[in-house]
């Protein structure tokens, strides 16, 4: 006998009902299970029977009320970038449906399939990884952009930036914040993934399996992408690594992309007001060597290196 989610206690009845009428008549839900690696939403993992078939579906509920109360469309968001990556030539979720508001489920709440593979933080080969990495994330800023509605913008509010008490370099800080608020590279906008990091790419074996944590595609320049999975790989290996990710994109995408610092520096001061903060989900997945010191080490060696290229 198939078990049922509320046997299993880890959703509501409102949103098992929600998950079976979105699916079609005759859906069963086989098991529920928590997933881990999400730092503002929760996420389940269902395998669902249907028709003869056994779905692997994710559900995404956004449980952060900050970030809901600061963008209420995010279930809608995140179905409008699937819709829009769906062409691309790697592997993306599929929508299976989403509540907008919460009206059924009690909460923003998106459905979606769940691809194969894992994250990956310990590649045997480090520099493959790294390609491998710049590589699956060239088709997505190859996407027409179209009128896709939602616009790039920095988490922090640049006009209130403040140097830093935690790092050793606070003049390299207020010239950095000076750069910032300056004028930006004029560079063509494109389809973005916004959150583009290791935790967010699957891999089975040495392959990428998929792209996931899509609710902050939007058009923005390239850049942004670059320098956004850049900065994670400081603080989880250092700039050597950083670096050779930037030269794989570099030689991957030919004239297509033209690198600028600005975009390195636009991510760098999303730290602040810090001192930068240990990414839970690096721990969760096994790198467990990170440390609030390393951090704020690697972050100060980013800003040095940056600031001797402007």
């Amino acid at each position: 006998m198939a078990e049922s989610a509320q046997d299993n206690g880890t959703l509501p009845p409102n949103v098992l009902k929600w998950i079976t009428k979105a699916i079609g008549p005759g859906a069963t839900i086989h098991t529920i299970q928590p997933m881990g690696g999400a730092t503002s939403s929760t996420l389940h993992a269902l395998d669902v029977d249907y028709r003869a078939s056994r779905l692997k579906l994710v559900l995404r509920q956004f449980t952060n009320a900050e970030w809901l109360a600061e963008e209420p469309d995010l279930a809608l968001h995140e179905a409008a970038n699937l819709k829009k990556v769906a062409p691309a030539t790697v592997p993306t979720p599929e929508v299976v449906a989403y509540d907008e508001t919460g009206a059924d489920c009690g909460i923003a709440t998106i459905l979606i399939t769940r691809l194969p593979g894992t994250v990956q933080l310990k590649p045997a080969n480090l520099d493959q990884w790294l390609h491998r990495l710049a590589e699956a994330i060239l088709p997505i800023h190859a996407l027409e952009i179209g009128d896709h509605p939602w616009n790039y913008a920095p988490y922090n509010d640049l006009t209130k930036l403040r140097v830093p008490d935690w790092s050793q370099h606070p003049d390299l800080w207020q010239r950095a914040i000076e750069i910032v608020n300056g004028p930006r590279p004029t560079t063509p906008e494109s389809f973005i993934h916004r959150d583009y990091h290791p935790n967010n790419v699957l891999w089975q074996g040495d392959q990428v399996s998929g792209i996931v944590d899509w609710p902050n595609g939007c058009r923005g320049a390239i850049g942004i992408d670059i320098a956004w999975c850049r900065g994670n790989l400081i603080h989880m290996y250092d700039i050597p690594a950083a670096d050779r990710f930037l030269q794989a994109y570099q030689s991957l995408a030919g004239s297509s992309f033209q690198y600028h610092p600005f975009w390195d520096l636009i991510v760098l001061i999303e730290t602040l007001p810090g001192p930068p903060e240990v990414y839970s989900s690096w721990v969760e997945f096994g790198t467990d060597h990170i440390t609030s010191a390393l951090m704020i080490d690697r972050n100060d060696q980013f800003l040095v290196s940056l600031m001797n290229r402007f």
